[in-house]
Order: structure tokens, then C-alpha cells, then sequence
């Protein structure tokens, strides 16, 4: 997308999603229909680069949202959803959302905690969290050098600390001082930090080995990259996930329900498969205790005498283990089936 006077991109979405709610056309890749479109439309932010990026649009594809991106434009239009995607920063969208410029998003659990450490709610502000997404799980992680005297978080109390996440890292430091110091998390605010917190966008864990930083904050996923560069975790500041969140007063309610059921179904179809089996109708209640299904399992009488079919979710990551419970139980012809889509009931 052609940059706005070296504006950053969050500025540059801004100005350009005002610009096509009102219908402009003075810029040249915006279309007075995109303008027009986008005024009817609800908006979903989605991370436009980084470790969410391919999984979200592999699961708008299985939510069955339909959308072209041209490649010179953050803005996608819905095909058969009165909907238009917007490609944000995944740090940025937890303010388009809280501000209500945004009517729903995607992003980490770590930064919208980030932004509201900064932003904090309010009765009309803020984000609300619709779904866990179970995906893009890491932790925001306090790390040290393995060779070294640091060996817990209090040691690096009035040293130098490098983060992208700097309102975490200074909330997580100023609790530790006040709780070192003894002082009341209100006179804790206005105390001044002995810890000095510094801002770096990326390559976080080279800070140490460079001699910027005696520790730095930064999110771990399996800990290759950490360990890689000679550090070690000492504390966790928070735990992450993907998640779906609104604002909250978006624009369309329903529709935001509609997309919330698709995508919370196509989770649950990625999270258990579909497992069927024939058993004795005698051994039934010892089929029920290993696969108890979602409410119940579903059993259907076959036309040889004494035995049923039985069809049942089953978590993915068990049915190893649940087949061969089963097979130990007497029951034979088990297959398993990968389910694509799905609407469940807590």
C-alpha cells in the first residue's frame, strides 16, 4: 500500500478507513465503491504479518468468509458477508477495537493486555474477549543469561531491561520494587522506577549478548530462540493465546454472533474427529465411560441381533489411546473421520 506522508501503517489504516466511510475519492486505490461498501459493511481486523497471519486466514477460509486481497491493499472486501476485512499490525488492533473503529479482531492475548496497561477501560472503551482461539500460544517471559549471578526476577530490580512490550514489562517491574520495597500499590504508581525499561521492535533476545540489556522481556514460544541465543526464563509476566475480540458497541450484533459461531465451529472441528464402532449391545455402558461424546454418544441398533453402532466426537489428540481402550472393550470396525465444520453446545 502506498505510504500517507511516512505516516506508520496504524496511523495510515486510520486515515484511509475514515476516507472510505466517507466515500472519498481522493486517493487512487480507493474506489468510490470501497468507500460506499465499507459504510455498510462490519469491519474485522485481522494481523496482517507474523506467526498469526497464515492461521487466521486459514480459518476464515474454513469459517467460509470469502474475500480477494489485492495485494497493493489492506482492505478486503467480504464476497457473501456483508463484511469487509481491514490487515492491521496484531499490536494495533487492540486500539482500533477498543476505540470502536473496529468492530471485531484478532490478535494476542499479550497485546491487548499491552494496550490496556496504557489505554485501561472503560464503561465505553476497551475490548471485549468473545473467544480463545487456542492457537498462537506463548508466554511473555522474564530471561536472563544462562551464565550468569541472575537467577530470579528481583535480581534485575534497578538494571537495564530490553522489550517490546514496555507498559507490561514496567507494570510487572513496578509490583516486584513495590512488593521489595513494602509500599502500597497506589503509592507504587507514583513511585519513580529503579528498574530502566527499554524499547527494542525486534531481535529482543540478542540485547544481552550486545550489552544492552542485563535481562530482557520478550514472548517464548518453544524456547528454541531463547535458548539459541544463551538465555533462560525466570519468570512468566503473562500467558497468550489468539483471541477473537469485539467492541463494545459494534455495529451489527448479529452478525458479529454469526461469525463468532462459524469460527468458534470450525475450532471445535480442528480440536476432535469422529469416531465410529460396532459393539456387542452388552458391553455398551463400558463403550459410554470411554467415549462419552460431547452430551452423549449416538447409538443405532444394527440388524444382526446384540449389537449396536455407535458414532461419537472424540478429542484428536486422545483417540490413540480411546481406540485402543475400545479394542481392549470388544468393539471392532472403529473408524475415524476428520470432521470439517461443526456447531456444538457447551
Amino acid at each position: 500500500m502506498p505510504h500517507l506522508n511516512g505516516a506508520n501503517d496504524a496511523n495510515e489504516m486510520e486515515y484511509i478507513m475514515q476516507r472510505a466511510r466517507q466515500g472519498s475519492r481522493s486517493l487512487p486505490f480507493m474506489t468510490d465503491t470501497l468507500g460506499n461498501s465499507l459504510n455498510d459493511r462490519l469491519l474485522f481486523a485481522v494481523p496482517k504479518k507474523g506467526r498469526l497471519h497464515q492461521v487466521c486466514l486459514d480459518l476464515l477460509h474454513g469459517s467460509d468468509i470469502q474475500f480477494h486481497r489485492h495485494s497493493r491493499l489492506d482492505i478486503a472486501l467480504v464476497k457473501n458477508l456483508p463484511l469487509a476485512l481491514v490487515f492491521l499490525p496484531a499490536a494495533d488492533i487492540p486500539t482500533f477495537v477498543g476505540e470502536g473503529r473496529v468492530d471485531l479482531g484478532i490478535t494476542g492475548r499479550d497485546q491487548v493486555e499491552e494496550h490496556e496497561c496504557a489505554v485501561p477501560p472503560t464503561a465505553t472503551t476497551g475490548v471485549v474477549e468473545v473467544l480463545d482461539l487456542d492457537f498462537g500460544k506463548c508466554s511473555l517471559q522474564v530471561q536472563v543469561p544462562q551464565k550468569g549471578d541472575l537467577s530470579k526476577p528481583e535480581d534485575l530490580i534497578g538494571r537495564n531491561v530490553v522489550t517490546s512490550f514496555t507498559n507490561l514489562a514496567e507494570q510487572y517491574f513496578r509490583k516486584l520494587e513495590a512488593e521489595q520495597s513494602g509500599t502500597t500499590n497506589g503509592d507504587a504508581k507514583d513511585a519513580k522506577l529503579k528498574t530502566n525499561i527499554k524499547y527494542v521492535g525486534g531481535s529482543v533476545e540478542a540485547a544481552c549478548a550486545l550489552g544492552v540489556a542485563d535481562g530482557i522481556v520478550d514472548l517464548v514460544e518453544s524456547g528454541e530462540t531463547m535458548r539459541a541465543a544463551g538465555l533462560k526464563a525466570i519468570s512468566t509476566v503473562v500467558s497468550s493465546s489468539a483471541i477473537l475480540i469485539k467492541s463494545k458497541h459494534p455495529s451489527d450484533p448479529k452478525l458479529v454472533d454469526l461469525i463468532t459461531a462459524r469460527i468458534k465451529g470450525v475450532i471445535t472441528a480442528q480440536k476432535y474427529v469422529l469416531c465410529q464402532y460396532n459393539i456387542e449391545r452388552s458391553k455398551l455402558d463400558i463403550a459410554k465411560q470411554i467415549t462419552p461424546g460431547n452430551r452423549a454418544p449416538t447409538v443405532t441398533s444394527l440388524e444382526e441381533s446384540g449389537w449396536v453402532a455407535i458414532s461419537v466426537m472424540v478429542q484428536r489428540k486422545q483417540i490413540a489411546i480411546v481406540m485402543d481402550k475400545l479394542t481392549e472393550a470388544g468393539a471392532c470396525d472403529i473408524l475415524v473421520t476428520k470432521i470439517e465444520n461443526s456447531r456444538t453446545h457447551d
